[in-house]
């Protein structure tokens, strides 16, 4: 079958906040600007997962009026809390020694998948077209190289590759401009910067991955607003990383560890490190007598300023975390995507104006350097490289950063790549983690139930392996298949015969929740993921 083509002005690639906002943006400059979005999840929010506490100030400027439209914005920042933790016993920072980065006034506790819902209905009411459930996966370029556009993934493809009776070819999806809002680790952004050589002029990208519960406890031990930050315990002094636990309305607490992505103990399982934390006694506190209700994970780009690659190519831009526009010292991205996603409108739409079409969209970049967020963006700059030199030197050094010097002092320091930091498993200790009790610890794959995964098994496998025989005679022989736990998903697996022989490894693609980490910590980059059939993956519905 021969593929259909439609025709747009943009192209959006991602219902994120950076996507929605990109689009409501273009039709509020224009509204016969035709813009297109499309979506790999099955619904708009489906796949969108954040701590998340939300900074409205791109928001504010985007749609000025949220608050008479109703937006989810509904739970205010009451107090703030900073943890150190140790193994039993917990310090709290008072709240005048903390630097601004920490300090959530005037912010609020979100649902980042409830505000996308959100978005998307006022995107809709101005003319946006939404497609849910197509994934872009494959990039087209015109004879001179510039992008035209992207196709959908074909549908009805089995696992061997051959045709099923269901079988339907992608479309192609051309535009006179692109943006790219896949999120993290975006696998379209990935071949991009490859292509274009966007990170001739950067740092490599580092990353985090968040673990994320959402429970319901009892009403005694919620305090609605309320903003935890922890730092130190589970994690050793030498890994990057802390809990988040925030207070919602109705008696719902979002908890979840941030664990850097550059740790170098090969035994280390951010999940089951996840599943530590709970059992601290100041978490535990909280927790006991509640029930969760969801979970999910997805990893985030944390390199700052130093780490982003150029954003404009022609024909089309990187926005949000698909540039890696996340506020690090802050723990905070939603208000970033936005802003970007705006900026990049702006910049489309005057391009448009004059009847340019496919070439670089250099206003955008530009605009960003003359922005807010590049201001907080340089302020933050050195917090990741500081704080992956360990709990102590990090928090003090960035502390002097912040507090003495306010985020400008004379040096920027720089990052580099999580995949390289592993240490042959030989030369580290494997950690004993308890089993799970079902009551407030669990396992990978009760978890995965909560995350409302689903992907039809007989479709070819969206976790590709460049060379097969990599994972055992590299993976397993030097850092005892590492895969295995910092998948928080279960879906690499070392399987035996019955005799304990012939290991091989099992790849259970239908747990995956698309957080990407395999594609980011695999140490020979041998894993690279691409995306499923459209409208696949997990399922968030308050996440």
């Amino acid at each position: 079958m021969q593929r259909e083509a439609m025709e747009f002005d943009v192209l959006i690639v991602g219902g994120g906040p950076a996507g929605l906002s990109a689009a409501i943006r273009l039709k509020q400059i224009n509204p016969d600007i035709s813009v297109c979005l499309i979506e790999k999840g099955a619904e708009i929010g489906a796949h969108i997962l954040s701590g998340a506490v939300m900074d409205p100030r791109a928001l504010n400027e985007l749609i000025p009026n949220w608050q008479e439209k109703n937006a989810p914005l509904d739970t205010p920042v009451t107090r703030d809390q900073f943890t150190f933790l140790t193994a039993k016993g917990s310090m709290n920072l008072p709240n005048f020694m903390l630097p601004a980065c920490f300090q959530n006034h005037g912010n609020y506790i979100i649902s980042l998948g409830q505000v996308c819902r959100w978005l998307a209905t006022e995107a809709e009411a101005l003319g946006v077209d939404i497609f849910p459930g197509f994934a872009g996966a494959e990039i087209l370029y015109a004879e001179n190289g510039a992008l035209r556009g992207v196709a959908t993934g074909d549908m009805g493809v089995k696992h061997n590759g051959e045709q099923s009776a269901a079988y339907q070819p992608g479309m192609e999806l051309l535009a006179k401009y692109t943006l790219f809002a896949e999120g993290c680790r975006g696998h379209l952004g990935k071949q991009l910067e490859k292509q274009f050589s966007l990170r001739e002029q950067a740092d490599p990208q580092t990353y985090a991955l968040g673990i994320k519960e959402l429970w319901e406890v009892p009403a005694a031990q919620h305090e609605k607003g309320l903003v935890m930050h922890t730092a130190g315990w589970p994690l050793s002094r030498d890994t990057y990383g802390g809990g988040f636990i925030y207070h919602l309305a109705d008696n719902q607490v979002a908890i979840g560890l941030v664990v850097g992505l550059g740790y170098s103990n090969p035994y280390l399982s951010p999940f089951e490190e996840m599943q530590r934390l709970k059992t601290h006694p100041k978490i535990a506190s909280m927790l006991t007598g509640g029930k969760r209700l969801a979970y999910g994970a997805r990893a985030l780009a944390a390199g700052g300023l130093q780490s982003l690659p150029q954003l404009e190519f022609p024909g089309g831009a990187l926005i949000g975390d698909d540039a890696g526009l996340l506020v690090a010292s802050r723990i905070k991205g939603s208000h970033a995507a936005i802003k970007s996603g705006m900026l990049a409108a702006e910049a489309a739409a005057a391009a448009l104006a004059v009847n340019r079409a496919n070439d670089a969209l250099t206003a955008y970049p530009e605009a960003l350097r003359a922005s807010w967020l590049h201001d907080e963006l340089h302020t933050a700059r050195n917090f990741k490289p500081w704080m992956a030199k360990g709990l102590v030197t990090g928090s003090v050094m960035f502390g002097i950063d912040q507090i003495l010097l306010r985020g400008k002092a004379p040096w920027t320091l720089h990052n580099t790549n999580d995949h390289t930091k592993l240490k042959p498993a030989a030369s580290c200790t494997p950690i004993d983690y308890p089993k799970p009790d079902g009551v407030l610890t669990f396992d990978r794959l009760s978890s995965v139930f909560l995350s409302n995964t689903n992907h039809e098994e007989d479709q070819p496998c969206h976790l590709q392996l460049k060379n097969v025989d990599v994972p055992i005679s590299t993976n397993l022989a030097l850092y005892d298949a590492p895969e295995q736990r910092y998948c928080p998903a279960g879906v690499y697996e070392i399987v035996r015969d019955a005799d304990a022989t012939n290991p091989r490894l099992q790849i259970n693609a239908q747990n995956c929740v698309h957080c990407k980490t395999c594609d980011i910590k695999d140490p020979t980059q041998n894993i690279n993921w691409v995306a499923p059939q459209g409208g696949e993956g997990p399922i968030y519905q308050q996440m």
